[in-house]
């Protein structure tokens, strides 16, 4: 079991597998959403996975460490306090974890030269967090199969 989670990517093989499964994740929360703003997150999603090929695998393996980082303070509180799922540790500590995670994506976006991401971006930041307080479970889910 790991302490630190950016260690499970030391791991033979992990990285592709963990960035595999996040992008999975991603796709899976896109398709159970509807209403306006699901669409408006799904024409964000549309417009950032068409720019370049690549570029949104690309860019979801460079998020992953920044996110484990952000998580392990919490996946640590989890494993002192014992017992439970870390998905549902996750969504009922969601008003911290969101702006954890939002970290990442906010430092990504700031930080982008390509003005169509940027643009995607800054369409759907306010809803947010919102939409990863939605996936946490299934996050707290991805995190347990690799670092338990």
């Amino acid at each position: 079991m790991y302490s630190n989670l950016t260690d499970i990517l030391s791991q033979d093989g992990a990285e592709k597998a963990v960035v595999a499964d996040a992008q999975a994740l991603v796709e899976q929360e896109l398709s159970n959403k509807s209403g306006i703003s699901a669409a408006a997150v799904k024409l964000a999603y549309k417009a950032v996975s068409s720019f370049a090929p690549g570029y949104y695998e690309k860019t979801v393996g460079l998020m992953v460490p920044d996110m484990l980082y952000q998580l392990t303070p919490f996946w640590q509180d989890f494993q002192a306090a014992g017992g439970g799922s870390f998905g549902d540790y996750l969504a009922k500590r969601s008003d911290e974890v969101g702006p954890a995670l939002l970290k990442v994506t906010d430092s990504m976006a700031s930080a982008s030269e390509r003005p169509v991401v940027v643009k995607a971006y800054n369409t759907v930041r306010g809803s947010a967090q919102k939409h990863i307080e939605a996936a946490l479970p299934n996050l707290g889910a991805l995190v347990e199969k690799y670092a338990a």
